[in-house]
């Protein structure tokens, strides 16, 4: 059971409501995670700014954004994060079969070898920020990742982990 109500959508001031519409163009709703950051709005605004500029600009593609998503909220054991963007790497055409091989052997879905580099990376970054040796960097750049690319899934990571976070001391519903 959430330990804190979602927003009551229907008293929602112009400025809520505003990035409700937008939330709804993006996912057909108002995830819980935005309904429930609604109840501090400069929060709302600045997580769902940071959800369009990290997953919605850059050089990487949706699918590999997504698979880190997936898998940093797997490693991270949130259940609404892996719902949601299990859903949208099949609703950007990601097959099941394709799916279970990024869960269970990343070597053997679909990406570059930069791509893997970088979800890889981001997980371990997740998992051990302390811990990623110079020759881990040096490796990945081997591979043909740039700086920004690093950056950037590196912002993929931040991102959900900050919600993979909040999403479960908070206990919010899954409503993917």
């Amino acid at each position: 059971m959430p330990r804190i109500a979602v927003y009551n959508a229907k008293t929602a001031s112009s400025e809520v409501a505003e990035i409700f519409t937008e939330l709804e163009g993006a996912f057909g709703k108002v995830p819980n995670i935005f309904l429930t950051y609604a109840n501090h709005l400069p929060l709302l605004k600045a997580n769902w700014s940071k959800v369009k500029s990290v997953m919605g600009e850059g050089t990487l593609s949706q699918k590999t954004k997504q698979a880190i998503a997936v898998l940093v909220s797997r490693d991270n054991g949130c259940a609404y994060c892996v719902a949601a963007h299990t859903g949208a790497l099949r609703a950007i055409g990601v097959s099941e079969e394709e799916i279970t091989s990024i869960e269970e052997d990343l070597e053997q879905a679909n990406f570059t070898t930069k791509e893997r580099a970088l979800i890889s990376f981001a997980r371990k970054a997740n998992s051990g920020p302390l811990r990623v040796p110079d020759d881990e960097f040096v490796a990945l750049k081997q591979t043909g990742a740039t700086d920004a690319e690093i950056i950037e899934a590196l912002g993929v990571m931040e991102l959900f982990t900050a919600f993979n976070k909040f999403l479960d001391v908070l206990q919010v519903e899954v409503d993917f």
